[in-house]
């Protein structure tokens, strides 16, 4: 994933996280849209239902879930990020914090 946030961006990267996780460190250029509201706001956040979306969250299940839903819903191109934050912050990436925003 690391690579593709180095490209240019053609996708968009949502943190399902809870929001003291989210405060906590995320990764740079991710929206936060947390799983419990999520499929309320998607629609406003990204109305292109053809648009990618790569989810993540701590470990990977909270974002496979909304990736589910999200398919339900009519989106076309979403993936759940294998390894989630834990992964990212274990492979030494960078990450922003609410203070560095």
């Amino acid at each position: 994933m690391k690579r593709r946030l180095d490209a240019p961006k053609d996708f968009h990267l949502l943190d399902v996280r809870e929001d003291h996780e989210w405060t906590e460190g995320h990764i740079p250029g991710a929206i936060h849209l947390s799983r419990g509201i999520l499929e309320r706001d998607i629609e406003v956040a990204i109305p292109d239902r053809e648009a990618e979306i790569l989810l993540y969250c701590g470990g990977g299940y909270r974002s496979a879930l909304a990736a589910e839903n999200l398919q339900k819903m009519g989106y076309k191109r979403v993936l759940s990020v294998d390894g989630g934050w834990r992964g990212w912050v274990d492979a030494g990436f960078p990450v922003e914090k609410k203070e560095d925003e």
